[in-house]
């Protein structure tokens, strides 16, 4: 008799039919497609930053969540998410119409002490979990998708992409309209000096108020789709 496997291939199975954002969150937290579950406090699943209205909707998806994110159960609440935080109202992009997720849902580390330090997810943990994020995606069906880093960057757009060469640019992708790609927050941080974590942090502004401008794009066409369409 063939031994039974202790986790999925991937959360495929897992997925309810007919998602919804309460249904998927809800199946997430018992996740346990790869082996991160049982190092993770809980799973950490997307959320809605505001109550999206009728305008562009934008989903950033970075790497995993990091230790306070892992500790409170919510995505970019660390300091990335303060950074990222910050770089959003500079560029100009409104809260309410944004989505923040993460590739993996649980936190990978490692011990230094007391403290955990965090470990790049491998291949397997990020196709296990990939099902999550493509339901999310089904669900919120974002008109901008920005990937925050490489594991993002290439879970969805291939393992030969490259942030550093394409960072910024539109890129046409059938999983949104319009995909960008940019560093995730926390290589700002990592930076060696504080001169060097000011150009990094410019740069990904910069990058930012290229969405911000792609979001008032999409604006004004929908504006222009609403006003051509026949009255009921």
């Amino acid at each position: 008799m063939p031994k039974r496997p202790s986790v999925q291939t991937t959360a495929a199975p897992l997925i309810p039919e007919s998602p919804t954002y309460d249904k998927l969150r809800e199946a997430a937290s018992g996740c346990q497609a790869c082996s991160l579950w049982k190092t993770g406090t809980q799973t950490v699943f997307g959320e809605p930053v505001g109550r999206p209205g009728p305008g562009p909707r934008v989903m950033l998806v970075g790497e995993q969540p990091g230790d306070q994110e892992d500790r409170e159960g919510r995505p970019f609440v660390g300091p990335s998410g303060r950074l990222l935080d910050e770089a959003l109202e500079e560029a100009g992009i409104d809260r309410s119409q944004v989505y923040v997720t993460n590739t993996v849902k649980h936190f990978k580390w490692t011990g230094d002490g007391k403290r955990r330090i965090h470990a790049k997810p491998n291949t397997t943990e990020v196709r296990a979990c990939l099902p999550w994020l493509e339901a999310e995606i089904q669900v919120f069906r974002p008109d901008i998708l920005v990937c925050l880093g490489a594991t993002a960057a290439q879970a969805l757009l291939g393992k030969d992409f490259r942030v550093t060469q394409q960072r910024g640019q539109p890129i046409p992708s059938a999983w949104a309209p319009v995909v960008v790609a940019t560093v995730h927050p926390s290589s700002i941080l990592r930076a060696p000096d504080p001169e060097a974590r000011e150009r990094q942090r410019e740069a990904f502004v910069e990058d930012l108020r290229a969405v911000a401008r792609l979001i008032r794009a999409a604006s004004s066409d929908r504006a222009g789709e609403d006003a051509h369409a026949p009255m009921g």
